[in-house]
């Protein structure tokens, strides 16, 4: 079944296998782990962000477009949450 979801590199194995998480509405729905080569170069690293095309019953990836914005809006929000967070124990202390 071809299937669009947004792809997060979680990790990269032995410098040869990528792990993709596979979201729907940002959660977790499934992964799928595939050669590095199968990806874009500058999206060869992790906490990158896809546009994935892949067919799920053939744990295959199809097409992968690097989101390079999304990735660093995710990362702003990261850090501001984790900001957020390190005021409110350090306020408690």
């Amino acid at each position: 079944m071809r299937e669009t979801h947004t792809a997060v590199l979680d990790r990269i194995v032995d410098g040869t296998t990528a792990v993709l998480l596979l979201e729907d509405d940002e959660i977790v729905v499934d992964e799928l782990a595939i050669a590095v080569e199968e990806l874009p170069d500058d999206g060869r690293h992790e906490g990158a962000v896809f546009d994935a095309t892949v067919d799920r019953d053939a744990g295959e990836l199809l097409e992968a477009t690097y989101r390079e914005g999304v990735e660093r809006d995710r990362q702003e929000s990261t850090r501001e949450r984790f900001d957020r967070l390190s005021e409110r124990l350090s306020d408690e202390e």
